[in-house]
């Protein structure tokens, strides 16, 4: 990277607004938000806020706006903060734009629907000899984007561009932890969301902190169980992007993965509950999907995608778990 890096973050949503307010309030970069439409790009310059994502939050003053592809030449940094099932098609149309040697690392918490893949899989496979990285953890955009303490997990092939990213991206209250396993980072990220669903239904069913605390403990245990079979390691699911995630996804209501949840209990099935984009939703599917393949037990994450596809209700699969052979933990 040069002297003083130069980072796009691609995608002008809150997520991706909040990951370049705390990059270009370190100083330490010059850092250009990615907007689609020309019309967000003047809003932000003219009020120093993106309103429509993280209302009420002010941007600093070094952060830049474009709606303008060529930015993307010069970049040493190239965050993807577009939503998971979109990142092919970014690729395709952002690639080639972006140097060669760059390094591009996905934000989103998912798995290519169609395919089952990692995001960095669909990444390496759509812009083959980058370098490719991921960034996950427990982080909601509101409250990085207000500076309040914040730590996630950058991961890459290697050690030292895990740790290069890491210093690059980090802020005074904004802290990154750099790893070399992109699997389990990617795979706690995307698993996180379904078991907060599933934690939902637990509160909407109005059955009690108990249940979800066993649910989480569970639930982490089939995270691990899938990440090993992935190739990741099973420390990584009890780190921040997997037990660390999970804890904040499932107990707090800015998480539309709980609410999307807490509607499902309420009403006992999927219908009607389709109009909010929740990841969890999409990788409940995929992952049940791909676990199936692997011979993976997932039982949590099979039943959350059984009811999201209307082929059981809550009261069924609830049941169903819980009438399950007994064990050793």
């Amino acid at each position: 990277m040069s002297e003083k890096p130069k980072i796009v973050v691609v995608g002008a949503g809150a997520f991706g607004t909040a990951l370049a307010a705390v990059a270009a309030a370190t100083d330490n970069a010059k850092v250009t938000l990615l907007a689609r439409r020309q019309e967000t790009v003047e809003e932000c310059r003219r009020t120093r806020r993106n309103e429509a994502f993280l209302p009420g939050i002010p941007l600093p003053a070094g952060l830049a706006f474009s709606a303008d592809t060529t930015v993307l030449m010069d970049a040493d940094v190239v965050l993807f903060a577009m939503p998971s099932q979109e990142h092919r098609a970014a690729a395709r149309s952002y690639g080639g734009w972006i140097g060669t040697d760059a390094t591009i690392v996905t934000c989103a918490k998912g798995m290519e629907q169609a395919t089952g893949r990692l995001l960095t899989d669909v990444l390496d496979e759509e812009l083959p000899g980058r370098k490719i990285g991921v960034l996950s953890g427990p982080g909601f955009a509101a409250d990085i984007a207000k500076g309040l303490p914040t730590a996630m997990v950058i991961a890459a092939r290697d050690s030292e561009t895990a740790t290069e990213l890491a210093e690059t991206l980090s802020g005074r209250t904004f802290r990154l932890y750099p790893s070399a396993d992109r699997v389990g980072v990617q795979l706690g990220g995307a698993l996180k969301n379904v078991l907060a669903i599933a934690c939902g239904i637990v509160e909407g069913a109005g059955l009690g902190d108990s249940a979800r605390a066993a649910l989480i403990s569970r639930g982490l245990a089939e995270m691990s169980r899938f990440v090993v079979a992935q190739g990741g390691e099973a420390d990584t699911v009890r780190g921040l992007s997997g037990l660390g995630d999970l804890v904040l996804t499932a107990t707090s209501h800015q998480s539309r993965n709980l609410r999307f949840g807490i509607a499902l209990g309420k009403d006992g099935r999927a219908t009607g509950q389709g109009g909010e984009l929740v990841e969890g939703a999409f990788a409940a599917s995929v992952a049940a999907r791909v676990a199936l393949d692997l011979g993976v037990d997932m039982p949590i994450t099979e039943a959350v995608a059984a009811i999201i596809d209307g082929r059981r209700d809550v009261r069924t699969a609830l049941e169903q778990l819980m009438s399950r052979p007994i064990t050793q933990e």
